[in-house]
């Protein structure tokens, strides 16, 4: 399983798409926006609404390339503006995180590497 910034570097779709989520996250409304695609169940962790948001749109690429009658656009697309939007955040949001100082349990930062399960 990749972690969720690899998830998001490698997220790759057709140029139209990519092109239009680009655009629409200028004019995203997370207040808005999410509870239009998500319901009543909106996750307070950056992280974990990023997950379930890609998870969402892996759901709506794959009906996409199985030519899936129930398959929408429109929705595919509120997704992956979405997604542009909340990465822009989330990867903000660790460059400002302060680098941490160093512990008395400085051999044990291989922990630090495991993701946060929450």
């Amino acid at each position: 399983m990749q972690d969720l910034s690899s998830r998001i570097f490698t997220l790759r779709r057709p140029r139209l798409l990519s092109r239009a989520a680009r655009i629409g996250a200028d004019d995203y409304s997370r207040s808005r926006d999410l509870k239009r695609l998500m319901g009543a169940t909106v996750p307070n962790r950056l992280s974990e609404l990023l997950m379930r948001l890609l998870d969402l749109e892996a759901e709506q690429d794959g009906a996409r390339r199985s030519n899936n009658p129930s398959y929408s656009l429109t929705r595919h697309v509120e997704i992956l503006i979405a997604i542009a939007a909340e990465s822009r955040l989330y990867l903000a949001s660790k460059e400002a995180a302060p680098a941490p100082e160093k512990s008395p349990c400085a051999h044990l930062s291989s922990l630090s590497q495991i993701p946060d399960i929450k």
